[in-house]
């Protein structure tokens, strides 16, 4: 017995940069970008997925680095998980660091980009928490070269992403030399697939906090109540102390908001556990975070 791999596509488009890509996306609405292809082959070997058409993004060399912008980094959109985990990139932006470090096995790390993390919207992926907390933006680009800006927040509430002919081409991210931390559980969903995961940053200058929960929903989420609350408890100006009992309540307060309980003790016992889960993750994140 013999078994044939899925045809993935019957052509295959290799533009070399941005615009030339958007076009090929405009002129054939039915093709599929691809960068890394992690997410596009698992879909293809399970079946879910037959693009007749392909726009291989490899040779665009523009959106495999990242340059720095009135403050913020620009972050191509085809930068690998393994190189957003090294050092001299963890040292600019640390959340976003920690969760590609977190992407799991060495081959995705490898292969997974940050862009093909983002628009694949899995509600496991790593970088959108990051990137929420973060309060980064999308720079999509479209036929002719047109540029718009969408903020990541946008995704959060459900806003379609790419319209016919757009791809991402950088993602903006804000250089806040802060403390920033990133954190997920795993269970038996995948190699590295999160339960739950928690991307926090301070924001110093703005005596804020800002906590983004992933894996628990279709998307990230904020939980800004909770922010709001524990950023008015932390001595910024006496070395961001915060009294234990308030950080223990804040990882309740982040869990509650994320998984709410309507009628108090009526929730599943695996949602039980799952609240759990990203209270102690919130707890600890901030913590670190303090330290």
């Amino acid at each position: 017995m013999t078994t044939r791999a899925p045809q993935v596509a019957s052509a295959v488009m290799l533009p070399s940069s941005l615009e030339e890509a958007a076009a090929a996306l405009a002129t054939t609405p039915a093709a599929v970008p691809v960068a890394g292809g992690t997410d596009l082959m698992a879909s293809v070997n399970a079946g879910l997925l037959r693009p007749t058409a392909l726009v291989g993004l490899g040779r665009i060399s523009e959106i495999r680095g990242w340059h720095y912008q009135d403050g913020h980094a620009l972050l191509g959109a085809g930068l690998t998980h393994a190189r957003m985990g090294r050092p001299d990139f963890a040292a600019l932006i640390p959340a976003l660091a920690g969760a590609a470090r977190a992407a799991g096995p060495p081959q995705i790390r490898n292969a997974g980009t940050l862009g093909g993390n983002i628009i694949t919207g899995d509600r496991t992926g790593d970088a959108l928490p990051a990137l929420a907390a973060l309060e980064a933006d999308l720079i999509i680009v479209g036929p002719d070269g047109a540029l718009r800006e969408l903020p990541v927040s946008h995704l959060l509430g459900g806003v379609d992403m790419l319209r016919t002919g757009e791809l991402i081409g950088f993602v903006r991210a804000p250089l806040l030399h802060a403390p920033q931390v990133f954190m997920k559980a795993t269970g038996r969903t995948g190699p590295g697939r999160a339960i739950a995961s928690v991307a926090l940053v301070l924001d110093p200058a703005r005596r804020g906090v800002r906590c983004a929960v992933g894996a628990v929903g279709p998307a990230p989420m904020r939980p800004l109540e909770a922010e709001q609350w524990v950023a008015s408890l932390i001595e910024w100006d006496a070395g961001r102390r915060l009294a234990p009992e308030a950080l223990q309540a804040f990882g309740e307060y982040v869990a509650a908001s994320c998984i709410p309980d309507p009628e108090e003790g009526t929730l599943p016992a695996a949602a039980q556990h799952l609240r759990r889960t990203v209270a102690a993750l919130a707890r600890r994140a901030l913590g670190r975070a303090l330290s």
